[in-house]
């Protein structure tokens, strides 16, 4: 995610010179060295060998449509196959940048994708999202009218919970149902969010660990539930398709004030109601 997540630590490593008014900057695929390009194809490749068994077919079909083999992608290009399959593109940011622009560029179909790309001894773990996680996480479902609808209303909601100080509820929403979301396909368990398919640890285990909470998605439990950033999730939640989330919109303001007001569940941690997926 190129938005901000709280808990986060200060000293963001991207390079914040030369910043237009909406925050973005020219990707400069020139830029990248060969290394870069071989860092992602080590990266793409260990990741791809796990979608067949555990990633959710639209985000399979999504990722067969973009040219994310041979190295790092060009933003323009994909943008291209973006805007005729949903009507996103994709927009270069330096790294996590503030909350306004990060919705506002969403509200207009706009993804932002953060352009450096993590050192080969980070390839198992990076704070900050790079251009792997933003890319190859997200990128694909773009592809998926639904979830692509409920990403645009998402950002446009984001002025709202600013206003009514919901953005910790509204950014719980992101995590859990954006970043670190599953679906149930013909009886089994896949994952879409971005967080789980760009770390071979987070796939594996919200998948088929033992260890996690899987639950069916209910907006008002996700809207209260904290979450880790250090550590792989204990608590996962899931859809049975991706128009459920677009469907829980029209309600999202009456339920943001709701979960700004209620007692938040720690990570891991049952709740009354809990139904599993």
């Amino acid at each position: 995610m190129a938005g901000l997540i709280e808990g986060l630590p200060s000293g963001l490593r991207g390079d914040y010179a030369g910043l237009g008014a909406d925050l973005t900057l020219a990707q400069d695929m020139a830029g990248y060295a060969p290394a870069d390009h071989a860092t992602w194809r080590s990266l793409y490749a260990r990741q791809a060998a796990l979608l067949p068994c555990h990633a959710a077919a639209a985000f399979r079909e999504g990722l067969d449509r973009l040219p994310f083999a041979a190295g790092i992608p060009d933003f323009a290009r994909c943008s291209a196959l973006l805007r005729a399959a949903t009507g996103w593109v994709l927009v270069a940011v330096p790294g996590l940048i503030p909350d306004a622009a990060f919705f506002g560029h969403l509200a207009a179909r706009r993804f932002p994708v953060t352009r450096w790309i993590r050192r080969r001894e980070e390839l198992d773990y990076i704070v900050e999202p790079d251009v792997f996680h933003d890319a190859f996480g997200h990128v694909p479902l773009l592809t998926q009218p639904d979830f692509a609808d409920f990403l645009q209303a998402y950002g446009a909601m984001g002025e709202t919970a600013a206003r009514i100080g919901a953005l910790k509820p509204l950014a719980r929403l992101y995590w859990h149902m954006v970043e670190f979301g599953l679906i149930r396909e013909g009886g089994a368990i896949r994952a879409y969010g971005a967080g789980i398919l760009s770390s071979v640890a987070e796939t594996r285990h919200a998948t088929e660990g033992d260890a996690p909470r899987r639950l069916r998605f209910d907006p008002r439990r996700v809207l209260r539930s904290d979450y880790r950033i250090d550590s792989v999730q204990p608590t996962y939640f899931g859809i049975g398709g991706y128009a459920e989330l677009f469907a829980t919109m029209p309600a999202l303001p009456a339920l943001l004030a709701e979960a700004r007001d209620a007692a938040p569940i720690p990570p891991g941690a049952a709740a009354p109601g809990d139904q599993p997926l």
